[in-house]
């Protein structure tokens, strides 16, 4: 019996691996990474950072980030049956502004696809004068209107939530700087109507006990709907004598006021551990930024960028998820409370 409700669709076929033997952590990674390896189509030096979402087919869909090999980091669109094999389309993503104009952003990277009501919404990192979170709109994946940036510059790493909240859509952030950004905590903001953002909030702040998420916190996939509070998967970043390190985190918002962090779990998901994780453009960067989740079975498969050079897949159950996560719970700073 399910020990915790999962508020999303069903979704019967999606990738799956069952938990290895004499396996103690409450995320595994599956046995075909990395699902996307280097020079994965012509002209592409690495797709990674990317987002999936099923299909009305009961295939799956995705928004990828994508490098050429001149290096400039732009969106496709990928296919696939399973979620583990696919096929990326020969050109980049198109976009025009709501008057049906050409608009599209000079470089994008680190996509996240989230479905509300009936409209998917992509949020990406665009150039605004500075790095800046852009927002675009589609229902086909072929068609994709732009609307404007939520913030100015600088900042990265939006997330929508997969609904409303109190009548209001909101959108999880982190507010940074022109570069490589040494610092960032999550914040999250509000809105009517996509346009006019406000009642700014903060959510959580780096640190805690362990030193993987003491530098910069961001977050990954959309969150999720569980009865015992909205799952959030986020990456924390450390300083290190050879660069930073990204791990994968875990955290449970208050359903009602998103900037009350209800448990965090102080001790990371995932750290980069495999070859694939420790080596590529950028060394050692375990970075999620998507979810599939069945709510039938309380399974969860975690799609996740590594080493800036490939897709990866891991998995979890949830109600695990969500024990390991309560049962290693610390309060930093004033992530408890709701943030004004």
């Amino acid at each position: 019996m399910k020990k915790y409700k999962v508020f999303s669709e069903n979704i019967k076929n999606m990738p799956w691996e069952e938990k290895p033997k004499n396996f103690d952590g409450p995320v595994w990674r599956s046995n075909h990474n990395p699902i996307v390896d280097r020079n994965p189509v012509k002209g592409i030096a690495r797709i990674f950072n990317s987002a999936v979402v099923p299909w009305e087919d009961g295939s799956f869909i995705g928004v990828f980030r994508a490098e050429t090999i001149h290096t400039l980091p732009h969106m496709r669109v990928g296919r696939s049956k399973d979620g583990i094999n696919w096929v990326f389309e020969e050109k980049r993503l198109e976009m025009v502004d709501e008057q049906g104009k050409s608009w599209n952003p000079y470089y994008a990277y680190d996509p996240r696809v989230v479905k509300v009501d009936e409209d998917y919404y992509v949020i990406w990192c665009t150039e605004a004068h500075g790095p800046a979170i852009g927002l675009a709109k589609t229902r086909d994946f072929k068609h994709f209107v732009r609307l404007e940036n939520p913030f100015i510059p600088f900042n990265r790493n939006g997330v929508l939530f997969p609904r409303k909240i109190n009548g209001n859509y909101r959108i999880l952030s982190r507010a940074s700087d022109n570069g490589h950004t040494p610092f960032g905590d999550i914040f999250v903001s509000e809105s009517p109507d996509l346009v006019y953002w406000g009642r700014h909030r903060h959510v959580m702040e780096r640190g805690g006990e362990g030193w993987w998420q003491g530098l910069k916190i961001g977050c990954g996939a959309a969150p999720i709907e569980t009865s015992e509070g909205w799952l959030m998967l986020y990456h924390g970043v450390c300083n290190t004598c050879n660069g930073y390190v990204y791990s994968m985190g875990a955290a449970i918002l208050d359903l009602d006021e998103p900037s009350k962090v209800k448990y965090r779990c102080k001790n990371y998901l995932l750290t980069p551990e495999m070859p694939y994780e420790e080596q590529g453009f950028v060394p050692n960067v375990v970075f999620p930024c998507a979810t599939l989740q069945d709510p039938e079975t309380n399974r969860l498969a975690i799609y996740y960028g590594a080493a800036d050079s490939y897709v990866a897949l891991a998995y979890a159950n949830i109600d695990e998820l969500i024990d390991y996560i309560k049962e290693n719970n610390e309060v930093v700073g004033r992530d408890g409370e709701i943030g004004k």
